[in-house]
C-alpha cells in the first residue's frame, strides 16, 4: 500500500479519522530469509535439436510365394486326348456262364438304350434249345412283363414253332437282340441305333453258344441286319429266302410276328421261312 502525503493526512486528521496505519519497514534480516528461501530457477532445458527429415519407412520385403499345387486329375488317356469321353471298357463275355452273362447284361451301359436306365429284357426259354429265335427289340408290354415276346406277337410265334414241333420250353430259347427296350422323349418305342445293336450283339452270341443252339431264326429286318452285319434300315426282303452263317451255325431270317398280325397274307412268307430253317437245322445235324 503506497504511503499517504502529508496533504492526505492534514486532510483526513480535521476529518477525525485517525490514527493512520503506516507500513514499516522491512527488515533486512527478513528480506535476506525471504530471498534465501525463495526457490532456485529451474536450470533452462537445452534448445531442442532441429528436426531431422523422417526416413521413408522400409519396403516390404518381396517373398516369392510357392506357386499353388494344381489338384490331382487322372491322367488322361489316348482316348481321351481330343476331349472326347472314354468308352467304358466293355467285358469279355465269351467265358462267362448264365449266372454272370445276365448279370453283365443287367450292369451294361454301353448304349443310349441301357444308359437310360431302362430294365433290360433278358433271354427265356430252353437253356439247351435246338434253334435261338432273335427279335429286334423287346416292345413296352415286353419290358413290363420282363420277357421276351408276350402278348398276340407272343402267341402267334407259340403256333409257329408249334407247327414245325417246337416249343419255347423244351426246344427254343427266344431272346431280342437290343436287351433294353430303345424309347423315345415321350417313352415310346424308337427303332434301335446301330451301336445298341453292336452293343449287344456279343451277349446275343453268347446265349447261342450256352444253348448249343445249331440255328438261329431272327424276326424282322432289326435282328436279321444286326447279325448279318447290314444298315438296320435296309429291307427285309435282302436277306429272307437264303440260309446265311452266324459263326459256324446256320441263321434264317423271316419276318417278326407283330408284322404278320398287320398283314396276314405274308403269312405263306413265314411258312416258307420255318421249312428253310428246318431243313438247314437237319442239314447241319442238330436240329429236327
Amino acid at each position: 500500500m503506497n504511503s499517504l502525503s502529508s496533504r492526505d493526512a492534514a486532510f483526513l486528521a480535521e476529518m477525525g479519522i485517525g490514527p493512520l496505519w503506516k507500513l514499516r519497514a522491512v527488515p533486512e534480516t527478513m528480506t535476506e530469509a525471504v530471498a534465501e528461501s525463495a526457490p532456485e530457477p529451474l536450470p533452462q532445458a537445452a534448445p531442442p535439436a532441429p528436426a531431422q527429415p523422417l526416413a521413408p519407412p522400409p519396403m516390404p520385403r518381396q517373398v516369392a510365394e510357392p506357386a499353388a499345387r494344381p489338384a490331382w486329375t487322372p491322367p488322361v488317356s489316348e482316348d481321351r486326348a481330343w476331349g472326347a469321353e472314354a468308352e467304358p471298357e466293355r467285358l469279355d463275355v465269351s467265358a462267362l456262364d448264365w449266372p454272370a452273362l445276365r448279370q453283365a447284361i443287367a450292369a451294361c451301359k454301353h448304349c443310349s438304350a441301357c444308359s437310360e436306365g431302362r430294365k433290360p429284357v433278358l433271354g427265356a426259354g430252353a437253356r439247351q434249345a435246338r434253334w435261338l429265335v432273335a427279335a429286334g427289340t423287346a416292345s413296352a408290354a415286353d419290358e413290363k412283363a420282363g420277357q421276351p415276346l408276350t402278348g398276340e406277337a407272343g402267341k402267334l410265334l407259340d403256333n409257329m414253332l408249334l407247327a414245325v414241333g417246337m416249343s419255347r420250353e423244351t426246344d427254343v430259347y427266344v431272346t431280342p437282340l437290343v436287351k433294353c427296350r430303345p424309347a423315345n422323349a415321350n417313352g415310346g418305342d424308337r427303332a434301335p441305333t446301330a451301336e445298341e445293336a453292336a452293343a449287344c450283339r456279343p451277349f446275343l452270341e453268347r446265349e447261342r453258344e450256352l444253348t448249343g443252339a445249331g440255328l438261329v431264326l431272327t424276326l424282322g429286318q432289326v435282328a436279321a441286319n444286326g447279325l448279318l452285319g447290314k444298315p438296320l434300315q435296309e429291307p427285309l426282303a435282302g436277306s429272307r429266302g437264303a440260309v446265311h452263317a452266324l459263326g459256324a451255325v446256320p441263321l434264317v431270317a423271316t419276318l417278326h410276328p407283330g408284322e404278320l398280325l398287320r398283314r396276314g397274307a405274308d403269312k405263306a412268307l413265314a411258312w416258307a421261312d420255318l421249312c428253310r430253317a428246318r431243313t438247314a437245322g437237319e442239314r447241319d445235324g442238330r436240329a429236327g
